[in-house]
């Protein structure tokens, strides 16, 4: 028997989000036994498998701290607009995806007016690094977490929140783009060495990052003689970089190309990165690095709420500081040398770098190889008893 079609309402809120919408829609459209139709919120990727946005995504896709409070208005009638359609098109579930400040208080809303309509979260925030009371209060309003690192099931559990399932994250289905071919390996080795150097992806970590890395480029060449370094970007702050580093006695080689970042990745041997998913990509890719960062003053003392053990993502999900983090006053040009320098030579630093990374692909796959967007529309339609 046939069974009926289905309404989904999806909810992301920047670029990330959107990509994962545009993944996910078209694998439950595979999975599922009869018609999808999709609502809500989304960018280009959402568009692209049909979803018309009630507004345009770059209207809550905002970063930082000063920029939300600039356009709270629109945020907070986006929030209630969104929410009231929703209510209107009375889905078979709710799919709110990352940016949690935006889709959090749309499920929260929803949920007040529709009590039993099920709503799935598709990555998990943050709890286990910080305010990890909102664990437990997702359960409130959140039937399901479709968590993208192999670690946050077991911290939902901890925490009090909803249950949580590892879907996968979506660089693993993108490993091939990472892995280096002969040449590429070959010019891993070579000399001068190859540096990739990650300062960030916001105009405010750029600002307060570029100088100490410009600083430790300078002082690695004067210990260990010439470097290549390239500086992988994206468009919105290319121009932001470039004035940040022009007065760099190393000066880089600047990339805005997804292909061109890769093809870094591949070939580095050695980078100094920002947070961020990038290490994820540098751990995968095979190539060891120095985490470095600083935040306001304002910001650091947020370092009394933070309960996760590192900062950086490989770390959290290999259990264990590979990767040496050097944050606040501890990124400075000297250590930033210190660590780097041994990554750079066939050193027991690099060794261990490298034998942690080695375990990354066994704790993040899925079993069977399953996709992670095959893994999050399954779960979906598990809930929906579909």
């Amino acid at each position: 028997m046939t069974e009926r079609p289905l309404t989904l309402a999806l909810v992301a809120g920047e670029t990330s989000g959107d990509a994962l919408g545009g993944k996910l829609m078209p694998a439950l459209r595979r999975l599922n036994r009869a018609d999808i139709a999709f609502v809500g919120v989304g960018g280009h990727a959402m568009a692209r498998e049909g979803l018309e946005s009630y507004f345009p995504i770059e209207d809550i896709h905002v970063m930082g701290f000063i920029e939300p409070m600039r356009r709270l208005p629109l945020l907070l009638r986006r929030i209630r607009e969104t929410s009231e359609k929703i209510v209107a098109e009375r889905p078979d579930a709710l799919i709110i995806i990352d940016s949690p400040d935006f889709t959090h208080r749309v499920a929260k809303r929803v949920r007040a007016a529709l009590p039993q309509l099920k709503v799935i979260d598709y990555v998990s925030p943050s709890v286990w690094a910080w305010r990890p009371g909102r664990a437990s209060a997702m359960r409130a309003y959140v039937d399901l977490v479709l968590a993208l690192l192999p670690f946050e099931p077991a911290a939902h559990l901890r925490l009090g929140g909803p249950r949580c399932v590892y879907v996968g994250h979506p660089l693993i289905e993108r490993l091939d783009a990472l892995r280096s071919n002969v040449d590429e390996a070959r010019r891993r080795e070579s000399q001068p060495p190859l540096i990739a150097v990650l300062p960030g992806s916001r105009r405010s970590e750029i600002a307060r990052l570029a100088p100490p890395f410009g600083a430790a480029l300078a002082l690695l060449v004067q210990e260990v003689g010439a470097v290549e370094v390239v500086l992988p970007t994206l468009p919105h702050v290319e121009e932001h970089v470039w004035a940040a580093t022009k007065d760099w006695s190393v000066r880089p080689r600047i990339v805005i190309d997804e292909a061109d970042k890769l093809a870094l990745f591949r070939s580095a041997r050695a980078a100094l990165a920002a947070s961020g998913t990038a290490t994820l990509e540098l751990a995968l890719a095979g190539v060891p690095l120095v985490g470095a960062y600083r935040v306001s003053r304002i910001e650091e003392q947020l370092k009394h709420f933070i309960v996760a053990p590192s900062i950086l993502l490989p770390n959290l999900v290999l259990g264990e500081l590979a990767i040496p983090e050097l944050l606040q006053r501890d990124c400075s040009a000297e250590k930033i040398v210190a660590a780097l320098r041994p990554l750079l030579g066939e050193t027991r630093e690099r060794a261990a770098q490298l034998a942690a990374f080695a375990r990354l692909d066994a704790l993040m796959q899925l079993p069977g190889g399953v996709a992670p967007s095959e893994a999050a529309a399954r779960a979906i339609l598990d809930v929906l008893g579909r």
